[in-house]
């Protein structure tokens, strides 16, 4: 017979066997209450006929099982209870494996080769990673039940892991649950006045079907992190507890905790203490914030009853006071208060050895964790002609001396929308270029309407639905609908948002995973995924770029 023949046979008997039990409603033999309710007369027939009882349990659970029939669950506790903790768990171990087998066979023979003519590329990367992790990841599904079990059945046979290896690995990884369901089983036979509900050893069963998950997820980790972490050679001693690299808010704080906790901190910074927020950020941008709202006041004292004032702006003076702002707070962020608080700090670029190795000026740092907190940059997009414009980010701003006439700020963001009501305030013309619909695009479209409102009424130009396509000169030429706008400035400032920085120290050879933004991926304890001693916290992980929580996952 051809092999379509066989599989046209096996389908018509698979689908008989599922039709038959819904249609002689065989699901009701497989419920609590009525094992219950039937449980002297098993409990009689088994101690007449063990080894009849036993063989006839198993087909059922292997028949369960193999068919993805509901059921499972209730025959578990039931083995508990008909055959005890020891008997009952070797009967349901070997059942539950082989039924899930046969389903794992079942879905190769029916569906791999159908599967591999519509997505071959996808399967052969797939199969790259089972050959590489398959018999954990199975272990870690069977283990940890996040997909239901004929789900993973039906997906493993796709794949091209070894039948002896799914079986193995799945009896070892259903093991544990398999034990404490049975257990609960043998209480439930105890149960016979409402009382018994509340015994402690029914208590103690039902605790555990709780904690096991927790503990698999547990276990799970830990076996991936002692896999990852065998191929790096460990120290026979540390000089540090700490290592943190970047001393912006993140790396400050988780700096400053640590060593309130006395522990061996070193922190590494390869620019200027404070980061951003200090040297480019908060700081200067509130401080400019707060010399364009006097001068907007000044400019409309009538309001408040005041006869008009003639005010005009010193830009130089602006900036320089900005610059005065940061060094009033700059000790608080500074090498020696961070020294005098015991945090031993480098100022150099850092380069990750190993999840235990951190270098710095040729000198090489033996630490047990390693907190990344290295922050972002401005995000600088490839428009033609850009890069020959002696463009503005949040980073350079704060050193221009001259105020600009003509202001473009490429993005409608929080960044461009404050800095452009800002420098409008202080004189400069202003023209904001937003791609998106809205400026402020993540806020509700009233608080976006609002400021745009507003910013239309101070007189700042906002064009939405343009995007930015070619600089030339003094212009910046936009596509708004297919048509060509040409805007002209004599400055342009990019704030398009952020990127996170996660090159050129070391996270590369360590293959941390990046998220599609490009921000080093965390668990909800903010480690690395795959190497759980390194930690990140800061705009280098997101979600949200702010002072205040990268300060808080510190």
């Amino acid at each position: 017979m051809s092999k379509k023949l066989y599989k046209l046979i096996l389908i018509v008997f698979i689908g008989c066997l599922i039709f038959s039990f819904f249609a002689f409603d065989l699901g009701k033999y497989l419920s609590l209450d009525y094992l219950q309710s039937q449980k002297q007369q098993l409990l009689s027939f088994k101690a007449q006929n063990l080894g009849l009882t036993a063989f006839i349990f198993f087909i059922i659970y292997i028949l369960t099982t193999a068919l993805s029939i509901p059921g499972a669950t209730v025959l578990t506790l039931a083995a508990g209870f008909i055959f005890g903790v020891f008997h009952g768990t070797i009967i349901v171990s070997f059942a539950s494996t082989i039924g899930a087998t046969f389903a794992f066979l079942v879905s190769r023979f029916l569906l791999r080769d159908f599967v591999y003519d519509k997505f071959k590329d996808r399967f052969e990367k797939i199969n790259k990673g089972v050959e590489k992790d398959g018999a954990f990841y199975l272990f870690s599904l069977r283990l940890i039940p996040v997909f239901p079990f004929f789900l993973i059945n039906l997906a493993m046979g796709l794949t091209r892991i070894k039948t002896f290896t799914y079986f193995f690995v799945s009896q070892v990884g259903m093991l544990p649950a398999t034990i404490v369901y049975v257990n609960a089983g043998t209480q439930l036979s105890e149960i016979s006045s409402p009382k018994d509900i509340l015994s402690f050893e029914l208590a103690l069963s039902f605790a555990l079907i709780g904690i096991i998950p927790l503990f698999s997820k547990w276990f799970v980790r830990f076996l991936k992190s002692r896999k990852v972490m065998k191929q790096y050679k460990k120290p026979k001693s540390f000089d540090y507890n700490m290592v943190v690299i970047g001393a912006g808010s993140a790396g400050l704080v988780s700096a400053y905790i640590a060593s309130a906790v006395k522990a061996k901190v070193a922190l590494i910074e390869k620019h200027k203490m404070g980061g951003d927020c200090l040297n480019t950020g908060c700081v200067p941008s509130k401080a400019i914030i707060k010399s364009a709202k006097v001068m907007h006041q000044f400019n409309n004292s009538s309001k408040y009853g005041i006869d008009s004032l003639e005010a005009k702006t010193n830009f130089k003076s602006v900036m320089d006071r900005i610059k005065d702002v940061i060094k009033k707070i700059e000790p608080h962020d500074s090498v020696e208060r961070y020294t005098s608080l015991g945090v031993e700090c480098f100022q150099g670029d850092a380069e990750v050895l190993s999840p235990y190795e951190v270098k710095v000026n040729g000198k090489t740092l033996p630490t047990k964790n390693i907190v990344v907190s290295t922050g972002a940059r401005p995000l600088v997009p490839n428009i033609p002609g850009l890069d020959k414009v002696d463009y503005l980010t949040s980073d350079n701003l704060w050193d221009i001396t001259e105020q600009p006439k003509k202001l473009v700020i490429l993005g409608g963001g929080p960044i461009g929308c404050e800095l452009a009501q800002s420098f409008s305030r202080l004189g400069s013309d202003v023209t904001v270029i937003e791609m998106a619909p809205n400026i402020m695009g993540k806020e509700d479209k009233d608080v976006s309407t609002l400021i745009e409102d507003n910013f239309k009424k101070e007189g700042i130009k906002v064009l939405t639905n343009h995007k930015a396509e070619s600089f030339e000169a003094n212009k910046v030429i936009c596509d708004h609908k297919g048509k060509k706008v040409e805007v002209e400035f004599d400055r342009v400032l990019v704030a398009l948002g952020r990127k996170a920085n996660v090159e050129g120290f070391g996270l590369e050879k360590l293959n941390i995973e990046l998220s599609k933004t490009g921000t080093v991926v965390a668990n909800e304890y903010l480690q690395t995924t795959n190497i759980p001693n390194i930690y990140v916290c800061g705009d280098v992980t997101g979600p949200y770029q702010f002072t205040h929580v990268a300060s808080h996952q510190a």
